[in-house]
């Protein structure tokens, strides 16, 4: 004898599981992870919101919702690398004893920061172009802080030689980097002692001379 519908018992996995209701700066950060991560694999022009919505399992909606169009949330990502950089540097460098060290330090994490997000890397040097002037404002605010930092070994150099050799060593890690990205047997350590051989090296010198004229 067939079993009526009606006596059938209902199944308890029928009811949908309600969703859980993710905090606006936690869903910023997935998105952002996400963001990068495709960023950097497709480059910018071949990544679409719909892969980075699919990615961190939103609607593409909620991606416009947050950063506004496919530009914004790119110099979401660059943003929050800049931020980030700032952060590790400048508590590397306060952990420091001494000018030397301080310097050492703050490159050292540079590097090493480079290294653990990579994507990010990738994603501000092959999207310079479209994030030009976000991409300088990173320049500028590790050269301000690195600027602070010479200020410590030098405090009677003239602020624009300050900025002048501050230029010089992020231009240099600069290229360090790219050239580590080409080459992986090059270590954050050994790049920060080839930048040491030479920027400490004709800073030393310095420390101890009057305000330039």
């Amino acid at each position: 004898m067939e079993r009526s519908a009606a006596s059938t018992p209902a199944s308890s996995s029928s009811a949908p599981s309600p969703r859980r209701r993710v905090a606006r700066a936690e869903r910023e950060r997935q998105i952002l992870d996400a963001a990068v991560a495709v960023f950097a694999e497709r480059g910018y022009a071949n990544a679409s919101m719909d892969a980075v919505a699919e990615r961190v399992g939103v609607t593409k909606p909620v991606l416009y919702t947050h950063f506004g169009s496919k530009e914004g949330l790119l110099l979401a990502c660059v943003s929050r690398a800049r931020t980030e950089l700032l952060e590790v540097t400048s508590e590397a460098a306060f952990a420091a004893e001494g000018p030397e060290d301080m310097l050492r330090r703050g490159t050292l994490a540079f590097f090493r920061f480079l290294d653990e997000r990579a994507p990010a890397f990738t994603l501000l040097y092959s999207e310079a172009s479209i994030a030009a002037e976000a991409v300088e404002a990173i320049r500028a605010q590790q050269t301000d802080f690195i600027a602070g930092l010479l200020g410590v070994a030098a405090p009677a150099a003239d602020p624009l030689r300050l900025q002048g050799w501050a230029q010089v060593i992020v231009g240099a890690c600069e290229r360090l980097a790219v050239w580590r990205k080409r080459d992986p047997r090059v270590t954050a350590e050994q790049a920060t002692e080839y930048l040491m051989d030479l920027a400490w090296s004709g800073l030393a010198g310095r420390t101890d001379r009057s305000r330039d004229p």
